[in-house]
């Protein structure tokens, strides 16, 4: 294989309701924690061991629309994105690292919440409510019988 691949799929829940800005020219940014578990039955003791990895997301534009309008603290979703590291120097000048998701698609999962529909496909990363985004492809395609 000539290429490489950066890829990352995740199905998990908020640790916390989305931190969101909005940048000069409209811009939105979107962050929150997500937990991915895991859990075996321990060989020595014969008792359920559940491990929690936690993920920091990114979100933008449309998606931190989404993210800041739908998503809460304990929300199941599944995201598709890219790792990506950043690094900056603290006050002191020592070097910092941060490993992020960021997000390209996002599939609220679960059942609805307050009257609100959670299960909408966002992955177009348009202004939508959840629940209305279309499947890909065409308007065209609402006339088929399947």
């Amino acid at each position: 294989m000539a290429g490489s691949l950066n890829k990352v799929m995740l199905i998990g829940n908020l640790g916390k309701d989305p931190e969101v800005r909005t940048f000069e020219g409209g811009n939105m940014l979107a962050r929150f924690p997500l937990a991915t578990s895991e859990s075996y039955t321990s060989r020595q003791t014969n008792e359920k061991v559940t491990q929690t990895e936690w993920h920091n997301v990114v979100c933008r534009r449309g998606l931190a629309e989404i993210a800041e309008k739908y998503l809460h603290k304990g929300d199941k979703v599944y995201i598709e994105g890219r790792i990506k590291t950043r690094s900056w120097d603290d006050a002191s000048g020592e070097k910092k690292y941060s490993t992020e998701i960021h997000a390209d698609t996002m599939t609220m999962l679960g059942s609805p919440r307050d009257g609100q529909q959670s299960g909408g496909d966002s992955s177009t990363g348009g202004n939508k409510p959840a629940n209305d985004f279309a499947k890909s492809g065409s308007e065209e395609d609402d006339d088929l019988p399947f």
